[in-house]
Formats: C-alpha cells, sequence, structure tokens
C-alpha cells in the first residue's frame, strides 16, 4: 500500500472524517421521521434541502478563512455545531424545529468539510492526489454505509429518539479526535479581502467543470432525499441494501480502481461516470413507470434498487476525487480552501436543487415521472463532460514534461496580476 495511508495526520483526518459522518449519515432517514409526523413529499424536499443550502453559502464564505487562519479552528468548530444540533433534534417533534436542525447541520458540515478536505490536500502530493482523495473519500462512504444498518436497527427496536442520542454519541468521539489534530506546516494564508477573493471566485466557478459538478450534484441530492420514501411507495420497507451497495461500490472503484484517476488523468474516469450515473437513474424511472401501469406485474424491487444503488455509487466513487482533483491541480496553497468551498458549494447547488426543485416535481408528477427528467438533465450533464479537457495523467503531461510545474506556473501568473504572493 502507498506510503501515504502509514502517515499518522492522514490517518487520523481520515477516521476523523469517518466518525463526523458517521454521526450525520444517520439523517438520511430523516425523511421517514418527518414522515412519520405528518410531513408531504414537499416538507422532505425542503427539511433536508436546507442542509445543502446553507452549505451553498458557507462553504465560499468559510474557504478563504480556512486559508487564514488555519484548519483546525474550522475544524473543531464543524464538529461543535454537529453535536449541538444532534442534541437539538431529540427535544424537538416540529417540522420547523427539524429544519433548523439541518440548518445547522449544513453549517457543520460545510466549516468541517473544508477545513479537513484542505487538510487532507496539504498533506498529499500532486501526483497521488486523485488516489489519496478517493481513499480519504472511503470514510465517508463507510459511514455512508454502516449509519443506515445502524439507524434502521436502532428505529425498529428503540424509536427515532435513541437514534438521535447515538448519534450524539459518536459526534461526541468525533470531537475528541478532532481536538489531536495538528497541522502541517504550509504557505502562509492570505488576508481575505473581499475585491480579490470575488474576483478569483468568479473565475474559478465559470470552468466548465463547475458545471459538470452541479450535475453529479443534482443526482447524488435527488437520490438521497427521495430514495427513502419512494422504496416506501413500492413496498420496499429496508434500504439498507441500497446505501451498502452505493457505499460499496464508490469504495471498491476507489480503493482498486482510484489509480486511474492520476494515471489515466481525470477526464478519462470523469466522463463515463457520468453516463452510468444517468442509466442509474434511468433505472429507478423504469421501475416507478412501471410502477404505474394499470395491472402491471409487480417488478422484483429490491433487487433492482440495489442494482441502481450500485450503479449510480460506482460512478460517485470516481465522479468526487476525480472532479475535486482537477479543481485543485492549479491551486495555489494559499488559495486551497477558498477552491474547494467553491468546489463543495457548487456542488450542493446540485444537491439542493434536486431536493427543493425535484419535491414539487415528485408531487405533482409522481416518482417515475421525476426519475425520468432526472436522467434526461444527467445526461445532458454527461454531454458537458465530454468537453472537458482530457490529460495523460495528473502528475506528467502528454509531452512527458512536468504537468503540474507547468500548472503552479501558470498559477504564479495569476497570482501577480492579483496582487497574491505566489
Amino acid at each position: 500500500m502507498p506510503a501515504i495511508l502509514s502517515q499518522h495526520p492522514f490517518l487520523r483526518a481520515t477516521v476523523t472524517n469517518f466518525f463526523f459522518f458517521l454521526s450525520l449519515n444517520v439523517f438520511v432517514l430523516l425523511p421517514l421521521y418527518i414522515q412519520r409526523l405528518g410531513g408531504t413529499e414537499v416538507d422532505i424536499g425542503v427539511v433536508m434541502g436546507w442542509y445543502s443550502a446553507v452549505g451553498i453559502i458557507c462553504q465560499p464564505l468559510v474557504g478563504p478563512w480556512v486559508d487564514a487562519v488555519g484548519r483546525r479552528p474550522f475544524l473543531l468548530l464543524g464538529v461543535g455545531l454537529l453535536l449541538v444540533s444532534t442534541l437539538l433534534v431529540t427535544i424537538t417533534s416540529s417540522i420547523p424545529g427539524l429544519a433548523l436542525v439541518r440548518v445547522l447541520q449544513g453549517i457543520a458540515f460545510s466549516v468541517f468539510f473544508v477545513a479537513n478536505f484542505s487538510h487532507v490536500i496539504d498533506l498529499v502530493p500532486p501526483e497521488k492526489r486523485g488516489w489519496a482523495l478517493g481513499i480519504y473519500g472511503v470514510s465517508g462512504l463507510l459511514s455512508t454505509a454502516i449509519a443506515p444498518l445502524i439507524g434502521e436497527g436502532v428505529i425498529r427496536r428503540f424509536g427515532f429518539q435513541p437514534l438521535f442520542v447515538t448519534s450524539a454519541i459518536i459526534a461526541a468521539v468525533t470531537a475528541v479526535l478532532a481536538w489531536g489534530t495538528r497541522e502541517r506546516t504550509r504557505e502562509p494564508g492570505l488576508p481575505v479581502r473581499g475585491s480579490e477573493w470575488v474576483r478569483a471566485s468568479v473565475d474559478e466557478v465559470m470552468q466548465r467543470h463547475m458545471a459538470v459538478t452541479v450535475f453529479f450534484g443534482l443526482s447524488t441530492g435527488v437520490i438521497f432525499a427521495f430514495l427513502p420514501t419512494f422504496a416506501e411507495s413500492l413496498g420496499v420497507h429496508t434500504l439498507a441494501l441500497f446505501y451498502t451497495g452505493y457505499a460499496g461500490a464508490a469504495m471498491a472503484v476507489r480503493v482498486f480502481g482510484g489509480r486511474l484517476i492520476d494515471t489515466r488523468g481525470r477526464h478519462a474516469v470523469i466522463v463515463p461516470s457520468m453516463f452510468v450515473q444517468a442509466a442509474a437513474t434511468a433505472l429507478l424511472a423504469s421501475i416507478g413507470l412501471h410502477a404505474l401501469g394499470p395491472g402491471a406485474a409487480p417488478l422484483p424491487a429490491l433487487p433492482l434498487l440495489v442494482i441502481a444503488g450500485v450503479m449510480a455509487g460506482g460512478s460517485h466513487g470516481f465522479l468526487y476525487p476525480g472532479l475535486a482533483a482537477l479543481v485543485t491541480d492549479e491551486a495555489p496553497a494559499a488559495r486551497r480552501g477558498s477552491v474547494v468551498g467553491l468546489f463543495s458549494a457548487v456542488f450542493l447547488v446540485g444537491n439542493a436543487g434536486g431536493a427543493f426543485v425535484f419535491g414539487f416535481v415528485t408531487h405533482a408528477l409522481g416518482y417515475g415521472y421525476m426519475w425520468a427528467i432526472l436522467t434526461a438533465l444527467l445526461l445532458a450533464g454527461a454531454g458537458v463532460s465530454l468537453r472537458l479537457a482530457p490529460a495523460a495523467s495528473a502528475g506528467h503531461s502528454a509531452d512527458g514534461t512536468d504537468g503540474y510545474t507547468d500548472a503552479q506556473a501558470g498559477v504564479r501568473r495569476i497570482s501577480v496580476n492579483s496582487k497574491e504572493p505566489s
């Protein structure tokens, strides 16, 4: 295994990430709680969408401060807010109260993610970045697989309140781990200047890879917001296998194929993964539309949902680290937090758009047509990905020169023009 796994700071960041998202990911079952309280699909979309909407606002704002102040303070702030939100949900049973919980969790996720992700990038050399970010992300995906299993078991035996208490205990464990984080010496962060930050942010957001990120975020936002109630409508009362298939496929492609992101280039994994993502939602659309047919023979819903989960998870396994590596390849060390915040915020634009807009679409047209519309949009996103600039690899350009050196040279030219230190 690469030496990066034996480095204590990387392992600590990865384990901290696992426990943070293990606590947070039990809330993928929150739509069932909202439904039990009498909420509709629109209520589910609004409550779940607040999480992403807050991240869209917070992450671009947090990024420059993470660069200027440091990673650790924001790491601790994110964990603290998560702990507060898990305690708050135990004393509220109203839709507005749950919306407030998701707002707090959106802020917690934003500051933790930008800080810890930037910390990991500081630890990883560029020629290993795609693979290492994928392995780091496995910790979050593992929590995605485990959290619903824990959640469904606790709900069946004890109810929702003990589940929320369990989440709070895990958040407390995360706080202990985060407290011991020590930052690596890096280039000093830049002062937060509004005009320079806005100009650089606008330039970055206008890149084509950011458009692909929006489509990718749209898919994951809709899937995770509406899969629980979609499955219920089909008579499937457990989604643990779907989440296990999703996370298992994502982890497998990262562990066994993650090096392709670095050796074959970002474009080589992003394009086919976008088409596979569209195929997964097309399968969900076919299940939903089949159920609308009069007298239609019942389909084996659970196996088909698991297959869709494996397809969507496998594509996710390549897309997130591939796009993240593509975005950060040319980012100077002094702006890594800012770029990470922008990338994640753009991803969450898709998440929030999916939760908000498709809640109304589902309420008006039903699940089958909703999945069909989503599939059409993902095919459009796959078309955009075809126009991403291909590269032979992350560490070397096509003519054998050092691609990272060329990228850094370009960054230095930009830095001079914007009066930022290179």
